[in-house]
């Protein structure tokens, strides 16, 4: 783009004279260049300006003027500009790429990758985060695979940012030692409000859904999150909505009843769809939610991995670019 639109004014001056003056708009070759080249390159761009201004000077029989030694000047100005810009741009793309880093190491610490197969199951996982500068965010999934049973959870921290993903390390630190130590689900959630109850505010909270997988079925308890899914090979699609509504995580002492579990029974097939409200509450240009229910049939994929990316295809073929909100799905298949 520099060396073409360099070409074009010099073409153009040659054709129109000496009279018009277009040797100033040389200025946007390095103009051009600081938009991604180096600093150096920059400056290659902005010498080929100046020599350009100096032969076309030469053949327009202006070089010495007082009108020509402006244009040097100026372009002399704006080549310095361009430096200047694109040193400050070669900074910040060097910071975002530590700041990537970073947030990839995190994610591996934070949202480990879980495994493909367990047991009669497999098992797909997705997360996209609506930071542009970061591959991580208030959103959580785990999957811990005890010796008595395999607990999954899948959660949405209320906020974003770092306290987001400082009280999402929490939850997951939480539950995977409570997935190992406690009987049930009742006492893992326990566990994890114990947790919050010393990291929380009394307006946060964390919503959650929570499962353990048995052979024939699941065992889930919902705590304020977006019901999941239950998906079967004939298409029809239906809410797992727990049987008594429970608040979030972290507002437990407003409640006196114990956590309820609902136990579900999956036929070969079968699917469950776990996913926080960054999936329901995106919209499309007119203001629209992802009707989640009508596109569940992409889902159909013969494999959980695939029938994710389809998913999340859609979901952002919808949206028509980046969601608003950070969005995880786990999809879980009964062999």
């Amino acid at each position: 783009m520099p060396f073409a639109m360099m070409a074009i004014v010099a073409i153009v001056d040659v054709l129109a004279g000496p009279s018009v003056g277009y040797l100033p708009l040389l200025s946007l070759g390095p103009a051009f260049a600081s938009l991604s080249a180096s600093v150096r390159r920059t400056a290659a761009v902005g010498v080929l300006a100046l020599t350009l201004c100096t032969v076309l000077g030469l053949y327009d029989r202006v070089l010495g003027t007082r009108s020509n030694n402006l244009t040097f000047a100026s372009i002399s100005g704006v080549i310095a500009a361009s430096m200047l810009a694109s040193a400050y741009r070669v900074r910040r793309e060097r910071e975002l790429a530590d700041v990537r880093s970073v947030a990839e190491a995190a994610q591996r610490v934070l949202l480990r990758p879980v495994p493909r197969r367990v047991g009669p199951f497999r098992m797909a996982v997705r997360y996209v985060s609506a930071s542009a500068q970061a591959t991580i965010g208030g959103d959580l999934y785990e999957v811990a695979m005890t010796p008595e049973a395999v607990r999954v959870i899948v959660g949405d921290v209320q906020g974003k940012g770092l306290d987001a993903v400082e009280t999402a390390a929490v939850v997951l630190g939480a539950f995977r030692e409570a997935a190992y130590d406690e009987p049930d689900l009742p006492g893992v959630t326990a566990r994890i409000e114990k947790a919050l109850t010393r990291h929380l505010t009394s307006e946060q909270f964390v919503t959650a859904v929570l499962a353990e997988l048995q052979d024939n079925g699941v065992t889930l308890l919902n705590r304020g999150h977006p019901a999941p899914l239950l998906v079967r090979p004939d298409g029809v699609v239906r809410t797992l909505d727990p049987p008594v509504a429970a608040p979030p995580l972290g507002l437990g002492a407003l409640v006196d009843e114990p956590d309820s579990v609902h136990c579900l029974t999956m036929a070969p097939e079968d699917q469950i769809l776990f996913y926080t409200d960054g999936v329901v509450e995106a919209r499309d240009s007119g203001g629209v939610f992802f009707p989640l229910l009508e596109r569940a049939g992409v889902l159909a994929a013969p494999d959980p991995e695939t029938a994710l990316d389809e998913l999340q295809d859609d979901l952002t073929r919808y949206v028509g670019g980046p969601i608003a909100d950070d969005a995880a799905m786990l999809l879980l298949r009964r062999r």
